[in-house]
């Protein structure tokens, strides 16, 4: 039994969706009873617990062989704390429960404890679940495609993709759908201590590549639009993400441009299958219908 938290995120539901395509038995953790029932369609046991709560999340792994665990976004108040608390209560859980294997998604740049916005979050949690089970492995991922999304309504209605990142850096990303079929291989390989992978996509790829792809896909011109340092904070505060969160964004952005965002020299690394142009594909396939 695999135990998945975030299944109803982009990576949790990837990689339990490629878990159950294998057969396997998976438990997903979701935090509202009133998501469980497409989950128990699709094959899946289901638990409800907060991730803080430690209690609810040493029930939830009862039984399990492997686990998928994940910190959420931050959307308000403190990301660094946080994730503290997030990476304290997953390893004691993970402890009490007596867990054999948990694979961790982690981000490409979180060798650094600094320097590098919200994905030092990342680093947090790597250092708090150090040895909490006999085999871990913290996934550390690139830039996911699906990110995107977020301003796939501007590339639609205005022809326009705004990017923080220079339109013509080329840095790695990767689908989620690469992201949950790397995760579940890792929870079904037989391997004990403590691991780091990195996971990025067939070939790395540029704001431009992203908005040549819309463009073809879209049958119309779309222009990559990078918006510079000073002008990001007052885009972020527009889009009502509180200041804590937007600064530790931001400083995300500052690490990929500087290249601290970047993937650590002697550690193991894998890439995906999935192309940007099926990744950007399925953004445009999910993308509400025009009234």
């Amino acid at each position: 039994m695999h135990v998945i938290f975030g299944a109803n995120g982009r990576a949790g539901g990837e990689t339990a969706n490629a878990l159950i395509r294998h057969g396997e038995e998976v438990r997903v953790v979701l935090r509202r009873p009133e998501q469980a029932r497409a989950w128990r369609a699709r094959g899946a046991d289901v638990a409800i617990a907060d991730i803080n709560d430690t209690g609810a999340v040493v029930a939830a792994l009862q039984g399990a062989s492997g686990a998928f665990l994940l910190s959420p976004p931050p959307i308000a108040g403190d990301p660094y704390a946080q994730a503290v608390e997030t990476g304290a209560a997953f390893a004691q859980a993970v402890q009490r429960a007596g867990l054999s294997k948990a694979v961790i998604l982690s981000s490409i740049g979180a060798q650094h404890a600094s320097g590098t916005g919200v994905i030092a979050t990342l680093n947090q949690i790597e250092t708090l679940l150090d040895g909490a089970a006999p085999a871990i492995a913290f996934l550390r991922s690139g830039y996911f495609v699906e990110t995107w999304s977020e301003v796939a309504n501007s590339v639609v209605e205005e022809g326009v993709l705004p990017s923080f990142i220079e339109t013509d850096r080329k840095f790695p990303m990767v689908s989620t759908m690469d992201v949950g079929s790397a995760a579940a291989d890792l929870l079904c390989e037989d391997r004990q201590g403590q691991r780091v992978v990195q996971l990025i996509g067939p070939e790395d790829w540029s704001p431009g590549d992203v908005a040549a792809i819309f463009a073809e896909l879209l049958d119309r011109p779309v222009t990559p639009a990078f918006i510079a340092p000073e002008h990001r904070a007052a885009v972020l505060a527009e889009a009502g993400i509180p200041a804590p969160v937007a600064d530790a964004l931001l400083g995300m952005y500052e690490g990929i441009s500087s290249g601290r965002v970047a993937l650590e020299d002697g550690v193991e690394l894998r890439r995906g299958r999935v192309s940007l142009r099926v990744a950007i594909e399925r953004i445009l396939a999910n993308m509400p219908a025009a009234s």
